[in-house]
């Protein structure tokens, strides 16, 4: 299994957990759960396949993803009552996930020699689009809409470092490595210490 393939599967595997999270707190069936889990897991990485024109899509080329997102779905139905705090765990679930989904786009889209700015925007939307849908489709707040949070500022800087380090010749496992890092030390640092972008504040029109 090649490093790229590892970072696809963990990001299935994480993002279907917190789809699965959503769908108890929006208390689902088990058929809710798996398609939560399903669009979370795979949402990102089939946009990112699209807008880049590779075929098959990754999941369609292999079939087992979508069995690691039934697994998740499956787990998380049985299991979610015994978390004190669902939401908090679904926070810092999705920030890995996140962490492992913005150097696996960005990393596709260098393997097909891609300009700077889109690997950049294929990692954003590889990290961000299916967690964007869950949210949407389960009416909560996006998590990429939360006030002055860094979340799509830390994949995009995420992906940013996979293109610097790759650019310094350290391209494979160090600049995923270093994407995935940069990606999470940021969302973990504005989940545990508030760090914000300032935001818009409205101010009364002049005279």
């Amino acid at each position: 299994m090649t490093l790229q393939v590892l970072l696809d599967t963990a990001s299935v595997l994480i993002f279907a957990l917190t789809g699965a999270l959503v769908a108890s707190r929006a208390q689902l069936d088990l058929i809710g759960f798996l398609f939560i889990a399903a669009l979370t897991a795979l949402g990102g990485g089939t946009l990112r396949d699209v807008l880049l024109d590779r075929n098959p899509l990754f999941w369609i080329g292999a079939p087992w993803f979508l069995g690691v997102a039934v697994f998740a779905a499956t787990l998380v139905f049985f299991t979610a009552h015994l978390l004190e705090s669902r939401y908090r765990a679904l926070l810092w679930l999705d920030s890995l996930a996140l962490a492992v989904a913005v150097p696996a786009g960005a990393a596709v889209a260098l393997d097909l020699g891609s300009h700077w700015a889109i690997v950049v925007v294929m990692g954003v939307a590889t990290g961000t689009f299916g967690g964007l849908m869950r949210d949407v489709v389960c009416n909560e707040v996006p998590l990429i809409l939360k006030q002055g949070e860094l979340y799509v500022t830390a994949a995009a800087l995420g992906a940013l470092a996979t293109i610097i380090v790759t650019m310094v010749g350290f391209g494979g496992g160090p600049a995923l490595i270093a994407g995935g890092v940069a990606t999470w030390a940021l969302r973990a640092g504005s989940l545990h210490f508030g760090w914000a972008l300032p935001v818009y504040k409205s101010r009364p029109p002049r005279q």
